[in-house]
């Protein structure tokens, strides 16, 4: 069983490997899903330094306790369900909510207002069906900025949602004009 610390500490390291270098450490995700197998993963992670006596159980316990379920498992495959900068992993197109969150930090928000949500240097913009996980995200950077976004209108504007899993809403852009600070 892993501690908190623990548990920390290896969401990131699956994150590093899972969103954003999976090439450097030998894995070939899924062009479909994004994921891997859970035996591949371990194999991995117990060649790094520290994590010698990794168990698939340590896996799913971090997949389970994480609170912003970052990670998938179906089956005997495990997944990031969003944030990846090394590819583009392709999500089911949805309908969400009439209104998702987004949360950002203040000194970003004059240049939101001005040009919208960007995908910056990541695939796509992250928005969330709750304020609970749009907060985890906005509050990491400064003083939390929360914005509600009217997906009616950005429909209407042309914006195309997909859904990550788990109240998690992926977009290329908003609009300024589909945004409202709360």
């Amino acid at each position: 069983m892993l501690t908190s610390k623990q548990e920390v500490q290896l969401s990131k390291y699956m994150s590093l490997i899972l969103r954003h270098t999976p090439e450097e450490y030998g894995i070939l995700l899924d062009a479909r899903d994004g994921s891997c197998t859970l035996e591949e993963l371990v194999h991995v992670l117990r060649e790094q330094k520290g994590w010698s006596e990794i168990t698939e159980g340590d896996i799913h316990q971090v997949v389970v306790q994480s609170d912003k379920q970052r990670f998938e498992i179906n089956e005997d495959r495990i997944k990031a369900r969003y944030g990846h900068s090394h590819t583009q992993v392709q999500y089911e197109q949805g309908t969400p909510p009439e209104i998702l969150y987004h949360g950002t930090h203040e000194k970003a928000l004059p240049l939101i207002l001005e040009q919208g949500l960007l995908s910056m240097n990541r695939q796509y913009v992250h928005l969330s069906a709750s304020t609970h996980f749009a907060e985890l995200a906005g509050k990491r950077r400064g003083k939390l900025v929360l914005l509600q976004v009217d997906t009616v209108r950005a429909i209407e504007a042309g914006v195309t949602f997909y859904f990550a899993g788990h109240e998690v809403w992926l977009s290329d852009h908003i609009p300024a004009h589909c945004l409202t600070q709360v």
